[in-house]
């Protein structure tokens, strides 16, 4: 399947500057996707960050080159891109439990991970409901915060924002500026660099922002509208990664370089029942 064989050259081209420079927009580029969108798909679907993976692959050769050569740990370090002993050390140890010079001791207990290969797993637990839909631009106003590129510690830390956010009293006021489609308090996550991405909640307006307040435009794109059913942030979470791993690889659509859309309608966020949606930048397989 295209979609995968692009990923899995993405990870031929990392597998090969394993000791030498990786650059992410090179890597997303074969995957032909952004770089914010490429390392989303690949914590989705991997179940770890790029740069975890990188670092798990990097110290598994460092391990197998401290065992079969006579190379200064230094000299391994510097391989690898650490300019510094005590970070390659730090590093060694995070994956391994030793130090790298504890590596050559005969009978250490040292682990290795294998280079991933994508597959497609059609799993089919769940259906799920959408539909397509094209829209012009439209602007937000709302209150940003920033993340860095890693889906576990984002997972953990949009919850306490939206906490953060209802606490000070500004969800009220949001309100009070929509007037605009979408209508709901939005969830809107998008890149910066590629390293970080901004994540807004707020609402469609064509108000002028507060003073403490941000506002962004959103482009005009082609979504794909998920119904999401169950209590937040879990059931939000789960259908985002089961959009990127079981529908987008068949759909014969590409991540567009657009943000990604939460909305959030009135109810008990807490309930079981709890309906909102999440909007899926695409656009058509090139």
């Amino acid at each position: 399947m295209e979609w995968l064989d692009r990923l899995n050259q993405a990870v031929d081209y990392i597998e090969k500057h394993l000791d030498d420079t990786i650059e992410y927009e090179r890597a997303a580029q074969i995957a032909c996707s952004s770089t914010f969108h490429f390392q989303r798909m690949f914590s989705y679907i991997a179940g770890m960050t790029l740069s975890e993976y990188i670092r798990r692959r990097r110290m598994t050769v460092a391990a197998f080159e401290l065992q079969s050569s006579d190379m200064k740990v230094i000299d391994v370090a510097l391989k690898h891109g650490y300019q510094s002993p005590t970070s390659f050390n730090r590093a060694f140890q995070n994956v391994h439990g030793v130090s790298p010079s504890a590596a050559r001791l005969n009978g250490v207990s040292l682990k290795a991970f294998p280079r991933i290969s994508f597959k497609i797993s059609i799993k089919g637990e769940a259906e799920m409901n959408y539909k397509i839909e094209s829209k012009e631009a439209f602007r937000i106003v709302g209150v940003k915060t920033h993340l860095p590129m890693n889906m576990e510690e984002s997972f953990a830390k949009v919850p306490v924002f939206w906490q953060e956010t209802i606490k000070s009293g500004a969800i009220p006021e949001l309100c009070s500026l929509m007037n605009r489609e979408p209508a709901g308090v939005l969830g809107v996550c998008a890149c910066i660099d590629g390293k970080e991405f901004d994540y807004y909640i707020a609402v469609a307006t064509d108000q002028p922002a507060p003073t403490e307040m941000v506002d962004y435009e959103v482009p005009a794109t082609t979504w794909a509208i998920f119904d999401c059913i169950g209590a937040m942030p879990r059931a939000i979470q789960e259908l985002q990664k089961r959009i990127v791993t079981e529908w987008l690889p068949t759909s014969g659509y590409d991540y567009a370089n657009a943000p990604d859309l939460e909305v959030y309608s009135d109810g008990d966020i807490n309930s079981d029942t709890y309906r909102c949606e999440v909007w899926f930048p695409i656009e058509k397989k090139k």
